[in-house]
């Protein structure tokens, strides 16, 4: 179980480590191609867009051939893309890029995450899948550190670095032992599985996180570098943002398994709705990277419960885990994308404060549902 552990979050690691390194590098890229908020929107949208074209793929690989070929193949595929993205010199290359290493990544974390909850007991899945999305956040904290490196030593040099380690877990994935499914199961069980309430109410706490990261991850860089931030200060941000999460996500996993799913939720919402009322009017940039700080924390309180809901879920409908962890990437990928793509071009258009607004008003709504089916339980 341990060896287990270690793997899947050092993949997950990796993974986020290089998601989260574009972040203190947009204002460069702005500065080199020309790209204003709805082309930022665009590039940070391309990477979940990936990922949710290989969701299902990347269930099917996992439930048919097991969790092992399917992480193997996405971290190969991560060092190609992270390759070359590094070496991309022109917007459409790095927008390509970008959404195959999205791709790539689909099969990597669904089939490190599988792996991880088929050997966790059941009572001790939230503390695991805390421990390993704690892990995850490490590298997040890790990839705006990878961007400031890569701003100055360069993007080819340090993401051709990023491409050799996925190669080295690749090995290591291949040299430990995990088990094959007996009876594969055909794709339509994983839309009979969407149907259900309980899959449902997973998905949606997936993907609202989704879409408030990749709001904040466009709006907040701009924002930051307009009132005098530079890469490396965008970074630290970042970094700050992502130490508390990875404190405070294991502490809600195992909060999630003694208080039930639904109480670190109801946290989460409404902390989120206030952090997002704030958001639009800080005009002094030291008092918006602490506030952005905050959001991270709020934000970053869904991923556990909701994760272990969709895992519950997917033993009740006697599900795959291959196929139960697709769902993360079915959930997340499109809020994601959604939240950058559509908040910068909003925010282009009218203000900040519009996306961010309408977005507080959804955590309240909710918020409010999740108490009336409490209510009415």
């Amino acid at each position: 179980m341990r060896r287990v552990l270690y793997l899947v979050g050092a993949i997950v690691f990796v993974d986020t480590m290089f998601f989260a390194a574009l972040t203190p590098l947009l204002p460069q890229y702005a500065a080199e191609f020309g790209i204003g908020k709805t082309g930022w929107g665009l590039l940070q949208a391309a990477y979940p867009a990936g990922a949710l074209v290989g969701a299902i793929p990347s269930g099917m690989v996992a439930a048919r051939a097991g969790v092992k070929p399917t992480v193997i193949v996405g971290l190969c595929c991560i060092a190609l893309t992270s390759t070359a993205f590094g070496f991309a010199d022109s917007v459409w290359q790095l927008d390509l890029a970008r959404f195959a290493q999205g791709l790539a990544s689909s099969f990597s974390w669904t089939g490190a995450l599988a792996w991880l909850v088929a050997a966790a007991p059941p009572g001790r899945r939230g503390a695991l899948i805390g421990t390993a999305f704690g892990l995850a956040i490490g590298g997040a904290l890790c990839g705006p550190i990878l961007g400031g490196i890569a701003s100055i030593a360069g993007t080819g040099r340090t993401f051709t670095a990023v491409a050799v380690i996925a190669l080295l877990q690749g090995l290591w994935a291949w040299r430990t032992s995990a088990v094959t499914p007996e009876r594969p199961q055909p794709v339509s069980r994983l839309f009979r599985a969407m149907r259900t309430p309980h899959v449902a109410t997973g998905i949606w706490f997936v993907l609202l996180p989704g879409v408030l990261f990749g709001t904040l991850g466009v709006l907040a860089p701009v924002r930051l570098y307009e009132l005098g931030f530079g890469a490396l200060a965008i970074g630290a941000t970042w970094l700050t943002s992502a130490a508390c999460e990875a404190f405070v996500s294991p502490t809600v996993g195992h909060l999630s398994d003694r208080v039930g799913r639904t109480l670190p939720l109801r946290y989460g919402l409404a902390a989120s709705a206030i952090v997002l009322l704030i958001l639009p009017w800080p005009s002094n940039r030291y008092v918006l990277a602490f506030v952005v700080v905050c959001a991270g924390i709020s934000f970053g309180t869904f991923w556990t419960p909701a994760m272990s809901i969709l895992s519950d879920a997917a033993e009740e409908q006697e599900l795959d885990y291959g196929y139960g962890m697709a769902l993360i990437n079915l959930a997340w990928a499109p809020g994601q994308a959604a939240g950058a793509a559509a908040g910068g071009r909003v925010a282009a258009a009218t203000a900040d404060a519009v996306p961010y607004l309408t977005l507080s008003g959804l955590c309240a709504l909710t918020l409010a549902a999740l108490w009336r089916s409490r209510s009415s339980s």
